[in-house]
């Protein structure tokens, strides 16, 4: 777990938290979301306490992935990031709320979080796995030094599809 928020010009990256829950939820369900990370989609405000109580837990455990809340300097969820391990290494993850896109924050918030999560687990590189449609997500990675290792089809949500893959590599 981060030791401190990471607090940016304009955003704040904190521990989750249940009162959280209604504003996950509605974040979750604009298009984009349901389109490129159906599996983060909430349908319902008890699915998303549900979720954040189990990511809660998985601050205190090795190898679980350490999903944070990204809030504006007001206190306004916005969306969340994310390191998830996999195989070989860790993944990043962010999804910003619709009726916030567009200004900036994902990547605001993607190259704070670097720095202290990698840090933290230890790590050199981290990736990015996106869908190549995305451009936005896409944008966001090229933006913060991530260089891409592969554009093809993988496996992708249990989908085989055309994804890119990016990596970060803390110099």
């Amino acid at each position: 777990m981060l030791n401190h928020p990471i607090k940016t010009q304009r955003l704040e990256i904190t521990t989750l938290d249940e009162r959280m829950a209604e504003s996950m939820h509605e974040n979750s369900l604009d298009a984009d979301n349901r389109r490129f990370v159906p599996d983060e989609v909430f349908e319902t405000v008890d699915a998303a306490r549900d979720a954040i109580t189990t990511l809660i837990r998985f601050y205190v455990e090795d190898d679980s992935p350490l999903v944070y809340a990204i809030l504006l300097h007001d206190g306004q969820y916005i969306g969340h990031i994310q390191a998830v391990p996999f195989e070989s290494g860790w993944e990043i993850g962010y999804h910003i709320g619709e009726a916030h896109t567009g200004n900036g924050y994902a990547a605001e918030a993607v190259g704070a979080f670097l720095p202290p999560i990698m840090k933290q687990l230890g790590i050199l590189r981290i990736i990015g796995v996106c869908l190549a449609e995305n451009m936005a997500s896409r944008r966001v990675m090229e933006k913060c030094g991530f260089v891409l290792d592969f554009l093809g089809d993988d496996n992708y949500q249990n989908e085989w599809r055309t994804v890119c893959r990016y990596s970060y590599t803390n110099k």
